[in-house]
């Protein structure tokens, strides 16, 4: 395994994740305002996957990681999703490559997933297979190659309209500093939400 590693730093290997496959019809279109649930309890106590990736050539080209902190709003006349990602997160880049993102929620039988996508890194494992859910993509015109997963209840679709780093000097409050000890400050991505599906 030492030597493996060893190789896959050597040669800059990148990790690669399990290869999405089309999605079917097992969600119904709606409208982002139907989004049913208190959004502090559905991210802080239930979380969400943020996804993003570009699958046109390769199939295996995304990351997923889990999410509590984010928000939901109207900007600039626009439906708007906030998501926070640190730079030492694997998504980070992904996200920043990409123009789209999905937000994913899954029932509490997938909390396991969710708890292997929030501590493991994209950069050692394939963490869909590990976790035991499955990558798909979307064809729909609007939201073509956005990456989800089958197991989700509920999947958000955005792109992205805006970005911006924290920047310490302007914490109001010194107790938020303490989230930081390594000073991997958050990159705020600010989401039109162009669609939305449910299971329910």
């Amino acid at each position: 395994m030492l030597c493996l590693t060893l190789i896959q730093l050597f040669w800059g290997y990148k990790m690669r994740q399990k290869e999405a496959i089309a999605a079917g019809n097992d969600w119904t279109d709606k409208n982002v305002r139907e989004f049913s649930g208190s959004p502090f309890i559905r991210l802080d106590k239930q979380w969400m996957l943020i996804t993003a990736g570009n699958i046109d050539s390769d199939k295996g080209n995304w990351n997923t990681m889990t999410a509590s902190w984010g928000g939901f709003g109207v900007l600039w006349h626009k439906d708007v999703a906030f998501t926070f990602i640190r730079p030492s997160r694997r998504t980070f880049s992904f996200t920043n490559d990409n123009v789209f993102f999905t937000l994913s929620f899954f029932d509490e039988a997938h909390r396991p997933a969710l708890d292997l996508c929030g501590e493991k890194s994209g950069r050692d494992m394939d963490k869909a297979s590990a976790a035991g859910i499955t990558p798909v993509y979307f064809e729909d015109a609007l939201v073509k190659g956005a990456v989800s997963f089958r197991e989700a209840s509920d999947i958000i679709f955005c792109k992205k309209i805006y970005n911006q780093d924290f920047d310490p000097a302007l914490f109001l409050d010194e107790s938020v500093g303490k989230n930081y000890s390594a000073n991997d400050y958050h990159r705020m991505y600010i989401g039109e939400i162009i669609g939305y599906k449910t299971r329910y």
